[in-house]
C-alpha cells in the first residue's frame, strides 16, 4: 500500500480541465439557445413557458456544475470526502466497488455499494450518492479515479 501524504491522503480526483470546460459549455449552450429562441421567435404560451424554464434550469444547472468541479474528492484512512469537508462514504461501511466496463457508474468513474443508507446528495460532476451507492467520477480523471477504485477496493479486503 502507498503510504499517505502529509495531510493524510491516500488518493485525490479532480475534475479533467478539458472535460470540465466541455460540460460546462454543453450545458451553458443549451441553456442560452433555449432562452435566446424562445426571446427571438415566441411560440404559444405554454411552450414559451416551457422553453424558458428549461433554458433557466440548463443555465443554472451550467453554474452549480462549474462551482461543484473546483472541489477535489480525497481519499484517506478512514474516509471518502470532498475538499468541502463533506463525507461521501466511510471506509468500514464500504460493502464493495463496481468499477467494470458494465457497472453502474459516472463516466471515468467508479461506485460504491454501502452497508447503510446515506442521504442523498449531488455535486454535478463529481460525485452522486443515493441510497446505499455512492458514484464517483463524471468530468474526473480517469488514471485518478481507477487509482481511488483500486486503493479503496483494498482497504474493504
Amino acid at each position: 500500500m502507498f503510504e499517505p501524504d502529509e495531510n493524510g491522503v491516500y488518493a485525490r480526483v479532480q475534475a479533467s480541465p478539458p472535460r470540465r470546460i466541455f460540460a460546462y459549455g454543453v450545458q451553458f449552450g443549451l441553456g442560452a439557445l433555449l432562452v435566446y429562441v424562445t426571446l427571438v421567435q415566441p411560440p404559444a404560451l405554454l411552450w414559451m413557458i416551457f422553453m424558458l424554464g428549461f433554458g433557466i434550469l440548463m443555465l443554472w444547472q451550467a453554474e452549480r456544475l462549474r462551482r461543484a468541479t473546483t472541489h477535489i474528492i480525497e481519499l484517506t484512512e478512514d474516509e471518502l470526502r470532498d475538499s468541502a469537508g463533506t463525507v461521501l462514504a466511510r471506509i468500514e461501511d464500504v460493502r464493495s466497488v463496481e468499477r467494470g466496463a458494465f457497472a453502474f457508474k459516472p463516466s471515468n468513474g467508479f461506485t460504491l455499494v454501502l452497508h447503510t443508507k446515506k442521504p442523498r446528495a449531488w455535486l454535478p460532476g463529481l460525485w452522486w450518492r443515493f441510497g446505499r451507492r455512492v458514484g464517483v467520477g463524471g468530468v474526473t480523471n480517469a488514471g485518478q479515479s481507477k487509482f481511488m477504485a483500486e486503493q479503496i477496493a483494498l482497504r474493504i479486503k
